[in-house]
């Protein structure tokens, strides 16, 4: 007899829209016994202020410099830039095997709050709005360097996630160059805005909506969602109701639902398993100083390495490094598991 195929049981692949990529799925495995590496978790018992931050205001940073009693946001470059905007123009090439080409950049460091203690789900969404207009402020002066074609926004959060310091904040790499995920999300969106007249996105989340199999929650401007592609176990996206090239043209009242969204993600990312859930994130747009790119939409990416529990996390190794990234709870099992959580954190139960 044969088995009728079942999203939710059996292996299987599934294409990300916005990449070509593949992943894939391994439903089956979930009942698999765990014995490999449990992670230490640090207690989260840090101060409001502490005198040796180089991101607490007052004190002194690496560089020497000192920040100033900021009370909101604030932005530095960061003194320990990937990307220097003094870089000599320069190409490389050896018989077309050893090809090398220089680039340019600028690093900023946003500092979220002068709180050293706090992290995004545990401010307020006006603070946190308060975090978004400095995005914008910070995209729309970086795009006035006519070299600069990429301006990419992100968080690491917490140490597994490579952040030195647990201070609240976030980076801007503005480049030279387009980087590779963007170069790959732009081939994509330009093709099926070129054969459907709307952008890749706006379908997709028509689609997401009307089936709201891994839709966590919306709001006025935004949608919070696992991708149907998910790689990371609890992997997410906020999605931009409108179809909006990028942050620059974000209206108030869309600054504000941003706030919104970002506050109640990172709330049910925290009471998932009860601790400062670790994530990358990062907002993905239409390049800058490049031409028309109408067939962007905006969105952010949210990675977090937790599968388990706050002690086990997924690894990318093996098949996943040499052939191609796979998961084993599906990405409408963990929809189900965040769409469930609160919206108040564990910390304010009482």
């Amino acid at each position: 007899m044969q088995q009728t195929f079942d999203l939710d049981s059996n292996p299987h692949t599934r294409l990300n829209i916005l990449t070509g990529e593949r992943v894939l799925v391994s439903p089956h495995r979930t009942k698999r016994p765990w014995q490999g590496k449990v992670e230490e978790t640090a207690p989260d018992n840090r101060p409001e202020y502490d005198p040796k931050c180089y991101l607490c205001p007052g004190n002194k940073r690496a560089d020497g410099e000192t920040n100033p009693a900021y009370e909101s946001s604030f932005v530095f470059n960061n003194d320990f830039a990937a990307l220097l905007t003094d870089t000599p123009a320069a190409k490389y090439n050896e018989d077309d095997l050893l090809v090398a080409e220089n680039q340019k950049g600028i690093c900023r460091v946003i500092s979220f709050s002068p709180k050293h203690n706090l992290t995004l789900p545990q401010m307020s969404t006006t603070e946190i709005e308060a975090v978004v207009e400095v995005w914008q402020a910070e995209f729309n002066e970086l795009a006035k360097n006519e070299w600069i074609k990429y301006i990419q926004i992100f968080e690491n959060k917490g140490d597994i996630m490579g952040c030195s310091n647990p201070h609240p904040h976030g980076q801007i790499w503005a480049t030279s160059d387009i980087p590779l995920e963007i170069t790959k999300e732009t081939e994509r969106q330009k093709s099926y805005f070129a054969a459907h007249g709307e952008s890749l996105l706006s379908a997709y989340l028509r689609l997401e909506l009307k089936k709201q199999e891994r839709i966590l929650f919306e709001n006025d401007h935004f949608v919070v969602l696992v991708p149907f592609w998910a790689v990371w176990p609890y992997e997410t996206m906020i999605v931009s109701k409108r179809h909006i090239t990028s942050i620059k043209f974000f209206t108030a009242s869309e600054k504000k639902s941003l706030a919104d969204a970002i506050q109640r993600l990172t709330i049910k990312y925290d009471n998932l398993f009860e601790t400062s859930f670790p994530y990358s994130a990062g907002m993905h747009q239409a390049p800058v100083n490049s031409g028309d790119s109408a067939e962007w939409h905006w969105h952010m990416h949210f990675y977090p390495p937790l599968l388990r529990s706050a002690t086990v996390k997924k690894f990318m190794v093996g098949y996943e490094m040499l052939a191609n990234p796979q998961r084993d709870i599906t990405p409408e099992f963990a929809a189900n598991k965040l769409r469930e959580l609160p919206t108040v954190h564990y910390k304010n139960k009482g």
